[in-house]
């Protein structure tokens, strides 16, 4: 079956328009799907200026569907996937507000931290969202929501969603590394994991504050030490110890 919106039969008056050339000024012919076309007048070759890649910005059949996305939406579809990972999780979790919360400010930090960094937000983000997943399967199976239980859970759950939106392996294999381990840091830990280590570990110490605080000396020792980026040292003294 062909998707509707491809199929010239369902197309409305205005599918076929012209584009004027951002390069000579000459109109260039364009149907609604097309992701490029080229100028006859200058040779000049231009995105579609109309076009909407809607599903195509994250579905894994896209270049399929409407061929190769141009390079200035690859920035989209990590974009897209990030927003969709976080729905999942969403509905992972459905009613339990609680995760729900904590995975949201676990990302908030991750991207700050990510972005004063230089890592890779597509991985960091993902990673972020998804390091509980699976959090209700282990307590089910083990009667314990342990650390080590869900990421045995968690890791299934977690590759599920992200094939499901098309993600490529690579990302995937290091989200499924970050979540596998993301409280016990090795000495080879990459960039990407000590970011989100360092957000999920400013949320917890935030909470702990908040039920059992230890004294700011204690606390200060605890962040020179624990944390692993400048970056999350200087968020969490800024937020857990001002």
């Amino acid at each position: 079956m062909k998707c509707p919106g491809q199929d010239i039969r369902y197309w409305k008056p205005g599918a076929i328009f012209d584009a004027k050339c951002p390069k000579c000024g000459k109109d260039v012919e364009f149907f609604k799907d097309d992701t490029t076309r080229k100028c006859r007048n200058c040779g000049h070759k231009f995105i579609n200026p109309k076009i909407d890649f809607g599903c195509a910005a994250y579905c894994q059949y896209a270049a399929q569907c409407v061929g190769d996305l141009p390079d200035e939406y690859t920035a989209q579809r990590e974009e897209t996937l990030k927003e969709r990972i976080a729905v999942e999780m969403k509905k992972y979790f459905k009613k339990d507000f609680k995760r729900i919360g904590h995975a949201m400010r676990v990302a908030c930090y991750a991207e700050k931290i990510g972005k004063n960094e230089g890592g890779d937000l597509a991985v960091i983000l993902a990673a972020a969202y998804l390091h509980d997943i699976g959090i209700h399967e282990a307590a089910q199976a083990k009667a314990s929501a342990t650390a080590e239980n869900y990421k045995k859970t968690g890791l299934p759950v977690a590759i599920s969603i992200m094939t499901e939106l098309g993600a490529k392996k690579e990302l995937i294999d290091e989200v499924c590394d970050i979540i596998g381990h993301h409280h016990h840091p090795g000495t080879d830990s990459s960039l990407n994991f000590k970011i989100v280590h360092d957000a999920d570990l400013i949320v917890n110490l935030e909470n702990k504050q908040k039920g059992n605080p230890i004294n700011d000396e204690e606390l200060a020792e605890f962040i020179g030490k624990t944390f692993l980026t400048e970056s999350g040292r200087k968020e969490a003294g800024e937020k857990i110890n001002p």
